[in-house]
């Protein structure tokens, strides 16, 4: 009988010290970063500018600079072997265009999301980024607090854009005008839903804040810009051999990819 109490008491102990093991297992999984910590490569001329998207980014675990440019061409040179997840690019440098660099840094490491972070909202900025592979476009005067929500949306598939520069997006594919003579082929025009999303980004309104207005999902409005970046492309194409330049069928799929996960 006392030899039975004792193997009863082992096993009760055994079932505390398991219980918990286990339970401290999960506070100790529950406390670690779901993934690791995104790569980033910041390319910005000014000093003061740099400073300020590194401090925003190191105070978040969930992103890693890994290495800071003031120049184009070096950081063109550092990629294959810093190998980044998210790259930070100023389109006016010294030495050559932003606009170069994300081709360039395309096709050496497609994988890579380009996010713009630039003075220039001009079209020409704008829609040559675009057509080059960047899969967000900012404009310099974003909060700390509203980078790294831009930049988690970039990582998270979604393709982050100033307010203003969806409004660009909306009146370039012609949506009041899509009937007119010259204007993109049919499949081209926007559907009346995905004008209204782009209207709200365009007025400032978050994915969420514009999912919860359509009564749709983050989801569904991912799926819509995803249509409209294709309608984008199009259009673009259109353009670019009426105006006898290159098509930018090569850099399609790198535009489609900004919200492609979902």
């Amino acid at each position: 009988m006392l030899h039975e109490f004792h193997l009863l008491t082992i096993k009760l102990h055994s079932c505390r010290v398991t219980g918990f093991l286990s339970e401290e297992w999960k506070r100790m999984q529950a406390s670690q970063p779901k993934h690791k910590p995104a790569r980033i490569i910041v390319i910005e001329d000014d000093a003061a500018a740099r400073k300020m998207l590194v401090t925003a980014l190191e105070v978040d675990a969930d992103y890693k600079v890994v290495a800071e440019f003031s120049e184009g061409r070096t950081a063109i040179a550092s990629v294959k072997e810093i190998k980044p997840d998210i790259m930070l690019i100023d389109l006016g440098l010294p030495d050559i265009s932003g606009i170069e660099i994300i081709r360039d840094i395309g096709a050496i490491q497609p994988k890579c999301d380009m996010l713009v972070i630039t003075t220039f909202g001009d079209d020409h900025s704008v829609f040559y980024a675009l057509e080059a592979g960047a899969r967000g476009y900012l404009l310099k005067g974003v909060t700390s607090e509203e980078l790294r929500r831009d930049i988690r949306l970039l990582r998270d598939g979604g393709s982050p854009l100033s307010p203003s520069i969806a409004r660009k997006v909306l009146d370039r594919l012609n949506v009041n005008k899509s009937k007119r003579a010259g204007s993109p082929k049919k499949e081209a025009r926007l559907t009346p839903r995905e004008i209204e999303i782009l209207q709200l980004i365009s007025q400032g309104h978050s994915y969420d804040e514009t999912a919860a207005h359509c009564k749709i999902t983050n989801a569904t409005v991912h799926a819509h810009l995803k249509s409209i970046y294709r309608k984008l492309a199009v259009h673009l194409n259109t353009e670019a051999i009426y105006e006898g330049r290159r098509p930018f069928a090569q850099q399609v799929d790198a535009v489609f990819d900004v919200i492609e996960v979902l």
